[in-house]
C-alpha cells in the first residue's frame, strides 16, 4: 500500500514577514530616489539639446534671408511711412513685424507670414493691434488692417518656438528665442539701473576702453551704425560686412523666459512673437546671464529685481542650469555660462567693438 506523506511546508514556500517586506519597500525607495536625479539630468540634456537644435534653425533661417535680402532680418519692421512720427509716441501704429515673423518663409512656414499684408508697401497694414480694425494712423487719413483681421484667427504658436525646458504657459504662442542688441542701454521707468554703466560710451569715462560708444536707449534706431549687436525693434538691418568682430565671436540670437521679460509676456498679446514691440526682438547683453527678474507682479516695488525693470527683465535668460544657450552669427550654437565674465560677455555681445576674444 502506498504511503502517504504530508505536504513539507518549507518544500511549498514560506511567505515574507513584515519587516522584511518594509525592508524591500524601502531598498526600492532609495534606489528610486538614487535614479530619479539621473532620470532627470537625461531629460534636461535632451530639453537642452533641443533648445540648441531650435536655435540652429533660426541661425540658417537668418543667414538665408542675409542671401536674399543682402543683409539680416530686422529684429523689428515699421512702416516706412511711420518712422517719420515719433516711435515711444505710437509704438503700435505700422508693425510691420518681428525678426521671426520676417524668417517665416525660410523656415517652411510661409503660411504664416502670408497671411499678413503685403510688407513692401507703404500702408498701415500691421502684424498688431487690436483684432478691430482697421485703424487711422496718427497724422494721416491712411489705415492699418492688424494680421488677427487678415488671417481671422489668433496668431498661432511657433514651430521650434519654446525650449522644452521652459514649462511657463505651454499654450501661450510665446517664443524663447530673442534677438541680440548686444551691450544697448535699457534705460527704464523703474529707475534702477545696476548695470547701466556697461552701456555708456567710452568718452564718459565711466568704464576701461571696451570699443563701442554712445547708441540710443532701448537699441531704438533705423541706424545699423548706432546700433552694437545685430537686432533692435525699430528696423535697423545690419548685414555681413558690419560684423567687424568677426561672426563666430558675435552673438546673434539667445534664450529669454516670457514668465520674467514683460514685453515677451504681456506687451502684444495680440501678437506675441510676430510682433515687432513684442520682446523677441531685443535683449541686451548689459544684463548678466540668468539674472532673476521676478514674475508677472509688482511692478517697481524691487528694482532691483523687477519684471518691469527693462535693466533686468530684458536680459538673456534660460532654465538650464548654469547659463543658456546663443548662436552666433556663423550659425553656431553656444551654451554660455552665467558666471562668464562680464566684459567677455558685452564684447561678445557686440558686433563692432575691434577686440576680439574668445568664446569661453
Amino acid at each position: 500500500m502506498p504511503k502517504f506523506h504530508a505536504p513539507n511546508r518549507y518544500r511549498l514556500g514560506r511567505g515574507f514577514t513584515l519587516i522584511e517586506l518594509l525592508v524591500v519597500i524601502a531598498i526600492i525607495a532609495i534606489l528610486v530616489g538614487l535614479l530619479l536625479p539621473a532620470v532627470q539630468k537625461v531629460r534636461e540634456a535632451a530639453n537642452r539639446m533641443k533648445c540648441e537644435n531650435n536655435l540652429k534653425q533660426y541661425g540658417i533661417a537668418c543667414q538665408a534671408y542675409h542671401d536674399g535680402c543682402g543683409y539680416f532680418p530686422a529684429g523689428g519692421l515699421y512702416n516706412p511711412v511711420f518712422n517719420a512720427i515719433p516711435f515711444t509716441s505710437y509704438p503700435d501704429y505700422g508693425d510691420k513685424g518681428s525678426w521671426l515673423f520676417l524668417v517665416c518663409p525660410y523656415m517652411e512656414q510661409g503660411n504664416i507670414s502670408n497671411q499678413a499684408p503685403n510688407l513692401a508697401v507703404p500702408m498701415y497694414d500691421s502684424i498688431r493691434g487690436t483684432s478691430g480694425g482697421p485703424k487711422t494712423a496718427p497724422g494721416s487719413a491712411l489705415t492699418y488692417d492688424c494680421l488677427l483681421t487678415h488671417a481671422g484667427s489668433p496668431i498661432p504658436k511657433l514651430p521650434c518656438g519654446r525650449c522644452p525646458s521652459d514649462g511657463f504657459q505651454p499654450d501661450i504662442p510665446f517664443s524663447n528665442y530673442v534677438g541680440s542688441m548686444g551691450p544697448q542701454c535699457t534705460n527704464s521707468p523703474c529707475g534702477y539701473t545696476p548695470y547701466y554703466i556697461y552701456c555708456q560710451p567710452r568718452t564718459a569715462g565711466l568704464l576701461p576702453d571696451y570699443g563701442y560708444d554712445t547708441s540710443p536707449d532701448h537699441g531704438d534706431t533705423t541706424d545699423p551704425q548706432q546700433l552694437r549687436g545685430m537686432f533692435c525693434r525699430q528696423g535697423a538691418k545690419v548685414n555681413m560686412t558690419a560684423v567687424y568682430d568677426g561672426q563666430s565671436n558675435t552673438i546673434l540670437i539667445g534664450e529669454s523666459l516670457p514668465a520674467q521679460h514683460d514685453h515677451l509676456y504681456n506687451y502684444a498679446p495680440d501678437a506675441y512673437w510676430a510682433a515687432a514691440n513684442g520682446g523677441n526682438s531685443h535683449a541686451s547683453t548689459i544684463v548678466p546671464i540668468n539674472y532673476p527678474s521676478g514674475d508677472q507682479t509688482g511692478g517697481c516695488s524691487d528694482p532691483e529685481h523687477s519684471f518691469e525693470n527693462w535693466n533686468t527683465s530684458w536680459g538673456f535668460k534660460s532654465m538650464h542650469t548654469q547659463g543658456a544657450n546663443f548662436v552666433f552669427v556663423d550659425g553656431s550654437v553656444h551654451f554660455l555660462q552665467q558666471n562668464i565674465d562680464h566684459r567677455v560677455y558685452q564684447l561678445l555681445g557686440c558686433r563692432n567693438d575691434g577686440q576680439i576674444v574668445a568664446i569661453p
